[in-house]
């Protein structure tokens, strides 16, 4: 019995083994032949190469050597400050008359003789292209000497500052994560004067606050990792080396998120919020941001969604929260409270979802000694101002196209702001009068 078994499974592995071998014999054929499709396979380049594993020690550190002998390549390739001032003083001898007012203007001809003499780094920057996109409404068909010079300026700092960043990419992917950039930042301070003035105990915290923004705008589905790219293509590492400055006005310090006031400020809030001072904030110690008037249903929605400890918000989860309530015209800040309005989680808001938050509004009106506005005028009025392309369903991109999701979030959230869109007419008739009194005095 057990030999008859024996043969039997035999003859089914047999059976499986000529199916095999007349399926390749097959495909080869269809492909024309095993032994053409090989030499065609020889011809596609490699564009595969597989990470090194975390134990293979000597493989890591052939690949960091490399990458930064590479990055000093690049960094060498790059126009030196030498090299820009006589780049500059080429430019200002070959300038094309007449001047433009103050402004010392080149034709395309000596544009290119510059570019002949100035060394083979700047060729890159002597292209037709490069010409044509400055070239604007001059009718002897010039361009700014100082537009020209600030565009590679431009080019250069980007590069320097790619180079920068790709040290702290530890992966060698293009990205770095919340460390590499926590890093990066935390190296950063001592070269901004701005910053001089910061308590070397509050440098974590300092750190913690700047990155936040990154990762909040730039990585909108919380992969953990942000691309260098992105980085350079905003708008935040420029304001973050604004602070290199030593002349910077108060009124930029201010608006700066980066700056030692507005990050002091933004912490101090926190603290001044936490009032058993155990680090953390529970929905009662939140519920007093601000103008302290936004809804509690709100609020539990904002702890049933965020990352919370023991139903306690750490600093890191405020930040993403501030970020969101400063900046509501923002794609990823209305992303951020859409989710938390979107209580059915269906992707869109509906006549329930207005009500259920706009319920919580007409409450607070009522402790408020406020007359209750009817739910029914304000579904209208969000409905015509953001007009989404279903009638009953307000997208997240019907809110961001409309360029009204700022008041149309503030309205369902809190009661200042509700109060404040409700009696707009009122309040710009009296800041005309208050400038009229002004006028007069």
């Amino acid at each position: 019995m057990g030999r008859s078994s024996t043969l039997e499974k035999k003859s089914e592995q047999e059976l499986k083994d000529e199916e095999m071998d007349l399926f390749t014999k097959y495909y080869s054929e269809w492909k024309g032949g095993r032994k053409n499709t090989n030499e065609f396979y020889k011809t596609i380049p490699r564009f595969y190469y597989r990470l090194p594993a975390e134990d293979e020690v000597l493989l890591q550190k052939l690949r960091e050597e490399s990458r930064a002998v590479f990055l000093q390549r690049k960094s060498r390739e790059l126009l030196d400050n030498e090299e820009l001032q006589n780049l500059w003083f080429l430019l200002d001898k070959h300038q094309t008359p007449p001047m433009i007012g103050e402004e010392a203007m080149i034709n395309y001809e000596n544009f290119l003789k510059v570019g002949e003499k100035a060394g083979p780094k700047c060729k890159q920057f002597f292209t037709a292209k490069v010409f044509a996109k400055l070239l604007h409404t001059d009718s002897y068909g010039r361009i700014s000497i100082m537009q020209f010079f600030n565009y590679v300026m431009r080019k250069v700092w980007l590069h320097q500052t790619r180079i920068g960043l790709s040290l702290y990419d530890v992966a060698g992917q293009g990205y770095l994560r919340e460390s590499d950039l926590e890093n990066y930042i935390l190296e950063l301070i001592p070269t901004l004067p701005q910053l001089d003035g910061l308590e070397k105990s509050f440098y974590s915290f300092y750190v913690c606050t700047a990155v936040r923004k990154f990762f909040f705008f730039l990585d909108p589905l919380r992969t953990g990792k942000i691309k260098i790219q992105d980085i350079l293509a905003c708008s935040f590492l420029d304001d973050l080396l604004e602070l290199r400055d030593e002349e910077l006005s108060k009124e930029s310090q201010e608006t700066n998120w980066f700056s030692a006031p507005s990050a002091l400020r933004v912490y101090g809030q926190y603290l001044n919020l936490d009032k058993d001072h155990n680090g953390m904030l529970s929905k009662e110690e939140l519920s007093r941001y601000g103008t302290a008037t936004m809804t509690n249903v709100f609020l539990d929605r904002v702890f049933q969604e965020c990352l919370t400890y023991d139903g306690e918000m750490d600093y890191k989860t405020y930040l993403d929260f501030v970020l969101a309530l400063e900046n509501r015209k923002e794609p990823a800040a209305l992303q951020y409270i859409f989710k938390l309005l979107d209580i059915e989680n269906k992707g869109y808001l509906n006549v329930f979802s207005l009500n259920y938050f706009f319920r919580a509004i007409q409450e607070l009106m009522k402790i408020h000694g406020q007359d209750p506005v009817s739910f029914q005028d304000v579904k209208d009025e969000i409905f015509d101002m953001v007009k989404p392309k279903d009638p009953l369903k307000i997208s997240l991109q019907d809110l961001i196209n409309s360029n009204q999701g700022d008041t149309v979030t503030t309205i369902l959230i809190d009661l200042n702001g509700f109060w404040t869109y409700e009696n707009r007419e009122a309040l710009v008739a009296n800041d005309n009068e208050n400038s009229t009194d002004l006028d007069d005095t």
